[in-house]
């Protein structure tokens, strides 16, 4: 199906970086001495995809929760090199998209530090037109304006973006802000909640954005 995208936005944490047992493992740590004694895993996997103050007082009960933000970034930085990494063909398709002449952006609820961290650790290419993370917005996802600061700073069109994401948040925030929503079928949530939350398509590799974008999909070409 060939289409005229020429934007690609880019959710990370469970979209092109598996960081998703570090994000447990990190959330874990930190409510371990606050959260309800049922509290489990499954719990957390719901939530993700919000931002992180949302999800502890939602865990905790608590408003303030600077003190579990704090204990969960240091498990975060500790654990991070160990279980971080990026799912299959993230780097094959970055690179392709770019050679296309398709703008790439990134959409996060991360901070901008971890975000930094994260890629440059992972050697991600510096092809990104705009990194919109929790810090660039008052509004974060599922809200649009994140997507939409994202079209601000690309000189992108909604009707030629497609928004990939994990979570039913990500899809929202497409939806929200006109753009095309595409879910990946190797998020930890349900695809029926990524279908539900409106995304047009599903990836099961990565390397599916080629037929949507009109690409040939192939190995990339060595220089």
């Amino acid at each position: 199906m060939k289409t005229s995208i020429k934007t690609v936005l880019l959710d990370l944490d469970g979209t092109i970086l598996d960081t998703n047992e570090l994000i447990i493992q990190s959330f874990l740590h930190a409510l371990k001495e606050v959260a309800p004694t049922e509290f489990a895993r499954e719990q957390l996997i719901q939530s993700m995809g919000l931002p992180l103050q949302v999800q502890l007082q939602r865990f905790s009960g608590l408003e303030d929760v600077s003190h579990l933000e704090a204990a969960y970034r240091v498990r975060n930085r500790e654990l991070h090199d160990e279980l971080v990494c990026l799912f299959p063909n993230v780097l094959e398709v970055i690179e392709s998209l770019h050679q296309a002449g398709i703008q790439i952006g990134v959409v996060t609820t991360k901070v901008r530090m971890s975000t930094e961290r994260s890629l440059k650790f992972l050697q991600v290419p510096d092809v990104f037109g705009a990194v919109i993370t929790v810090e660039d917005v008052v509004h974060p996802k599922p809200h649009p304006e994140p997507v939409l600061k994202a079209l601000e700073r690309l000189g992108g069109d909604p009707g030629s973006t497609l928004m990939v994401g994990d979570s039913p948040v990500d899809m929202m925030s497409a939806v929200s802000a006109g753009v095309i929503p595409v879910g990946v079928a190797w998020s930890l949530k349900e695809e029926a909640l990524l279908w539900e939350a409106g995304a047009r398509f599903m990836l099961n590799d990565m390397r599916d954005l080629y037929e949507i974008i009109g690409l040939e999909r192939e190995p990339l070409a060595k220089s």
